[in-house]
């Protein structure tokens, strides 16, 4: 169990649901590994797969997850997602929504499935990766905004920056020609949804080997909410947007620019290679969902983590 303190509110809470939901399930009592500001969770899972963990739980925020999934793509050892922080990608793409109770019902339950991850330097990532405008957002939001008002404090973060400058950059799609743009934001995403379950990458799914490319190039206030509003209705065609599929891109910029992984801020830098890794990471997931809109149905788990719940925070 690799754990990030400083996005949990009542760490002998969480323990005890961890605890007393996995001794419910016959299964042995986990070891924790808290992480520091020095190592968001790589060195922890490393050291745990060392040891012989077989399946490793991270709780945490985008920044725990995606070191976690750095430690273990291209490993036999699952990954099973309790999220703790304000974001929480890849956890609301397996419909999970900051409840550690149901996260471990999840993992008990047995649903393993291999997803594809994407590659940026030496660091992977399983939701998204981002150049531009989303990671300007990320950068002017504060972390007291989030903790007080949850995904909300993003939309603040993305009005200080909605009328900045484009950037100027050269995109390759799977070695192919150059495609000079000035957009706004490009990401390259493994799943489609974003904060607040809206889905910009319609085609985009986990386990198929490629990942989904948005161009997004508004130049002024009329561009984006024309940009907003075909997301939102999911138009087949959005205005202002451009897509592809590639397993492999590259984004060259002429100066350094924000860019993120799975939500969270790395170094600036005026270009960002990213390439897929199919079927790198065995994740735990909730049951497939019957609802189209949905890949997965949490409503049964949940009940079944309600017991278990309320006995974690009676301190029984």
């Amino acid at each position: 169990m690799i754990v990030n303190p400083s996005k949990v509110d009542d760490m002998d809470l969480l323990r005890r649901i961890i605890t007393s939901g996995l001794e419910e399930a016959g299964w042995p009592e986990p070891r924790f590994l808290e992480t520091t500001p020095e190592d968001a969770g790589r060195g922890q899972a490393e050291e745990a797969m060392a040891d012989g963990a077989e399946l490793i739980f991270a709780c945490g925020g985008d920044g725990t997850v995606m070191a976690v999934v750095t430690a273990l793509a291209g490993t036999d050892v699952a990954m099973a997602v309790l999220p703790a922080g304000t974001g929480n990608l890849l956890a609301a793409n397996l419909g999970l929504a900051g409840d550690a109770a149901t996260g471990v019902q999840v993992a008990i339950e047995g649903g393993r499935k291999r997803i594809d991850v994407g590659l940026v330097e030496d660091q992977c990532f399983a939701v998204m990766a981002g150049m531009g405008f989303d990671a300007e957002m990320l950068d002017a939001t504060s972390e007291t905004a989030k903790k007080r008002i949850g995904s909300l404090a993003y939309v603040g973060g993305g009005l200080k920056k909605l009328l900045d400058k484009p950037m100027r950059v050269r995109i390759v799609i799977d070695g192919g020609p150059p495609m000079p743009r000035h957009p706004r934001t490009v990401i390259v995403g493994n799943v489609g949804r974003l904060q607040g379950g809206v889905r910009l990458l319609e085609e985009a799914t986990p386990d198929d080997g490629k990942l989904d490319v948005a161009i997004l190039s508004p130049n002024n206030l009329w561009h984006w909410l024309a940009l907003g509003l075909g997301v939102l209705v999911r138009r087949k065609r959005v205005p202002r947007m451009e897509t592809y599929r590639a397993e492999r891109v590259e984004i060259q910029s002429n100066r350094a620019q924000p860019r993120q992984l799975d939500g969270d801020l790395i170094e600036p830098g005026k270009s960002m290679r990213i390439q897929i890794k199919p079927k790198a990471l065995l994740l735990c997931v909730p049951r497939p969902a019957s609802d189209p809109d949905l890949t997965y149905d949490v409503s049964a788990t949940r009940e079944a983590a309600k017991g278990v719940r309320a006995a974690a925070e009676e301190g029984q």
